[in-house]
């Protein structure tokens, strides 16, 4: 299995040989944020694109083909756009919580990025709680989503802002069972831990039924979190214009828009990390042959493979299903959902206990 150890341990030597430790450390965590912006970046162009040629592919159409060869630049026009575009602030707003609000959701995006591991070694930051961070980080946007409604005062911004709030605060219970479910089945909260579980198998085919149970319910409930469709009732433009950003423009409403998209890459990378082993390629068994095939593709391919698998998935159930209304998106959480979850985590703790699984 190739390794990315190679690259960072050159970058760390380089830096422990030229600066001293404080200043090495400082240099680390400024090239690591500006790589996760640049990642940022690329996957805002690359994203937008991928969500318009899958609806044209959905709806038999074209898509973009008008800006560069076959629209690969439209994106990229659509982003000088929005730098060019004027940021207004409303008469009557906040001005102070309105101009932090997308900071606050698209920190909280980056925050997330830390325990992903892209590929074999190359995680920012393996810590032993990581799965906990993950939840508990990931609940910080809904306050900048809570704030950019408030704030603007914009009876359409302020209802879409609660829509939202109330919408991820009750689909966070259940993602949260999927992914404890997982945890009871590994025994750590470390992704480095959980990843290396998968070696002889992903969950979703160890765990037998209740795994797969589990990861159709983190699906869902990932999709609402992050607000898309058929779950988009905090930005309904039929009913709310376009929901808690509404007043924004220019570059404050090009953030939330970002911040949107690296929200979907994260709940689907922590999903393949969960239930598809992350960067681990596919084995079968005692297979000896057909593992060792599977272990001359590239970790990071693998794990942005499957990543992008799920984004796909994403991106299909919108344009599949009809919106819903808000009652019924509260009913499918607090009277089907969470019941199915919280039966599920028992049915899993059984099961690790017996140890029914593979």
């Amino acid at each position: 299995m190739w390794s990315l150890s190679s690259i960072t341990d050159i970058v760390q030597t380089w830096l422990g040989s030229t600066f001293n430790p404080t200043i090495a450390l400082l240099l680390q965590f400024v090239m690591a944020g500006l790589l996760v912006i640049t990642l940022f970046a690329v996957l805002g162009l690359v994203l937008v694109f991928m969500e318009r040629k899958v609806s044209a592919y959905m709806q038999v159409r074209i898509g973009p083909n008008r800006v560069g060869p076959r629209g690969y630049l439209q994106t990229a026009a659509d982003t000088l756009k929005l730098l060019m575009k004027e940021g207004l602030v409303p008469a009557g707003a906040d001005k102070f919580l309105f101009n932090l609000a997308p900071y606050v959701v698209m920190i909280s995006a980056m925050l997330l990025m830390a325990p992903i591991a892209f590929a074999k070694d190359f995680q920012m930051w393996d810590l032993n709680i990581g799965v906990l961070y993950v939840s508990s980080v990931s609940s910080i946007a809904v306050i900048g989503i809570l704030m950019a409604g408030w704030s603007s005062n914009n009876k359409y911004s302020l209802l879409g802002a609660m829509r939202s709030g109330a919408q991820i605060v009750s689909y966070e219970l259940s993602a949260g069972l999927s992914i404890i479910s997982i945890v009871i089945l590994v025994g750590s909260l470390k992704i480095s831990d959980i990843i290396a579980s998968q070696q002889d198998g992903w969950w979703i085919f160890k765990g037998h039924i209740p795994a797969i149970i589990a990861f159709v319910i983190f699906l869902i409930a990932v999709t609402a979190e992050t607000n898309r469709a058929p779950f988009d009732l905090a930005e309904a433009e039929s009913e709310l214009t376009a929901g808690f950003h509404t007043e924004y423009s220019g570059m404050r409403f090009a953030l939330f828009f970002l911040a949107e998209y690296a929200n979907i890459f994260i709940v689907c990378a922590i999903g393949a990390t969960l239930f598809l082993g992350g960067w681990m390629p596919f084995h079968i068994g005692n297979l000896q042959a057909f593992n060792h095939i599977m272990d001359y593709i590239p970790s990071s391919i693998w794990f942005f493979g499957k990543t992008f698998f799920l984004i796909f998935v994403i991106m299909w159930f919108r344009w599949t299903f009809p919106r819903l209304r808000i009652d019924q998106l509260l009913n499918l959480e607090w009277k089907y959902l969470l019941p199915i979850s919280m039966f599920n985590v028992l049915l899993v703790t059984i099961m690790a206990i017996m140890k029914w699984h593979f």
